[in-house]
């Protein structure tokens, strides 16, 4: 979502009735909201009911299967990453972020409806289509949605917000995932929930029903939680009419990557943003499928591994949005990014009886119940600092960047911000699945991840804070 101006000159005047700075509160929740709706298809679809699902019981093998559902984050990557700053500065151009939301959640929710016929033996090519697609439409909203924050508060609350409403989101996905283990997904061995109940609606457990039906209670959620944004939220009123904002866009994002180009401070945080997040996509988006391969973990232990690693997350938004103010938003993005490297060595080096790449040696005996091995305990263990650092390492990145551009200029910039979080995210996941299907380890694929993480880090520790500040 980028901008106006250039060299002083406002290009076609695109948005003349910017809404009023702070904006009503009832607005900032319904933006903070956002967040809440989004989330739930992230957390029960991508990374811990249904991905896993698709892993381990759509594919005839979990290598074959971490490798295709890797190929498919990668697939909608690469169409996020050429899209979304083309359709930042158009949307720019017209004025209005509401009416894109609206289009994408339309395609959002309609895919996540197709996954329930996801059943077990029909196939792996048109779930993944359709999962993709909501990914693409996800990310696009995002997208639109982050570009309104520069508008709504001032700079010195960006961060608090940002954070806030990311540990909304995790809030949301943790009651969607709760009830979904709860409730919904059944064991297909037993036919019982988590809580040892029979899945309500009748949902059968040996047809991955309860798993499938993350697709669906997601879009309802999305929905309906996406209403006070709409609502309540203020927009930008006018601006030009598509076919002159489409052209006048595409002239604006040329100009604008030249202009990035000759910012050295946002460049360096563009390009380590760009590094650092494929290492959290593919983090967040294998975890639970690389879980569910190392120890054979079902629905209930993977389902409450993510409600863990959600509790914790909350937590660790809210102390972020307070950091970030004391601190500063670069500081807490470093130390997230430590905290995710020694985690994910961690998740990586522990197996069946051993962690640390079995420099430490652990009893094998299963004491029973979740996470029954000491090596399952330890592999929780090092997810407690998933738990806290993957949420604010995106929230205070968001607002890295908000405190590094001229509110007038969020619309491009965030676009290529969004850019710079998918330009090579494919990456990543090709990475992971290239390597599990050459080596046939998924440990040694989902050690790929480190490489971007502390890549990332580098680059971004010799960047300025703020990036940069782009008057006019």
């Amino acid at each position: 979502m980028l901008l106006q101006r250039r060299g002083g000159v406002v290009i076609g005047s695109p948005v003349s009735n910017e809404p009023a700075l702070p904006a009503p509160k009832a607005g900032i929740w319904g933006w903070m909201l956002f967040d809440w709706a989004a989330q739930p298809f992230f957390t029960v679809v991508t990374t811990f009911i249904f991905g896993p699902y698709f892993v381990s019981r759509l594919a005839s093998d979990p290598a074959v299967g971490q490798a295709a559902w890797g190929y498919g984050i990668a697939i909608s990557g690469l169409f996020i990453a050429v899209l979304s700053p083309v359709l930042g500065s158009i949307a720019d151009q017209t004025g209005r972020r509401k009416p894109w939301i609206g289009f994408f959640a339309i395609i959002k929710i309609l895919s996540l409806v197709m996954l329930w016929f996801a059943a077990p033996g029909s196939g792996l090519p048109w779930p993944l289509v359709f999962f993709s697609l909501a990914s693409v439409a996800a990310e696009f909203s995002i997208v639109f949605n982050d570009s309104m924050m520069p508008r709504l508060v001032a700079p010195k609350d960006i961060g608090r917000i940002s954070n806030v409403a990311w540990g909304l989101g995790y809030l949301g996905g943790m009651i969607v995932l709760i009830f979904v283990v709860a409730f919904m997904a059944g064991s297909p061995e037993t036919g019982k929930t988590m809580l040892g109940l029979a899945p309500i609606f009748g949902l059968d457990p040996a047809l991955g029903e309860g798993d499938r039906a993350t697709g669906p209670l997601s879009a309802l959620w999305y929905l309906v939680f996406i209403l006070p944004m709409f609502l309540f939220t203020p927009d930008t009123t006018r601006g030009l009419p598509v076919g002159r904002a489409v052209r006048t866009g595409l002239s604006e994002l040329k100009s604008t990557l030249s202009e990035v180009r000759q910012r050295p401070g946002i460049f360096r945080f563009l390009v380590g943003r760009m590094v650092y997040q494929d290492g959290v996509n593919a983090l967040i988006a294998l975890g639970g499928a690389f879980a569910a391969t190392m120890f054979g973990w079902a629905t209930a232990e993977i389902g409450t591994f993510g409600i863990i690693l959600n509790v914790v997350a909350i937590f660790g938004c809210l102390a972020a949005s307070r950091l970030d103010t004391m601190i500063g938003s670069k500081a807490v993005v470093v130390t997230c990014l430590l905290l995710l490297t020694i985690a994910t060595v961690g998740i990586v080096s522990t197996g069946p009886g051993f962690t640390l790449f079995g420099l430490v040696q652990l009893p094998g005996a299963d004491s029973g119940g979740l996470f029954g091995t000491p090596a399952e305990k330890a592999y929780v263990g090092f997810g407690l600092l998933i738990g806290i650092a993957f949420g604010p390492v995106q929230a205070s990145s968001r607002s890295y960047m908000a405190r590094s551009i001229a509110p007038e200029k969020a619309g491009r910039y965030f676009g290529i911000y969004a850019l710079s979080g998918r330009a090579t995210s494919f990456l990543a996941p090709f990475l992971v699945a290239t390597v599990t299907a050459l080596s046939g380890s998924p440990r040694l694929g989902m050690a790929m991840i480190i490489l971007f993480l502390l890549a990332g880090l580098a680059i971004l520790w010799r960047t300025p804070y703020p990036a940069a500040r782009i008057h006019g």
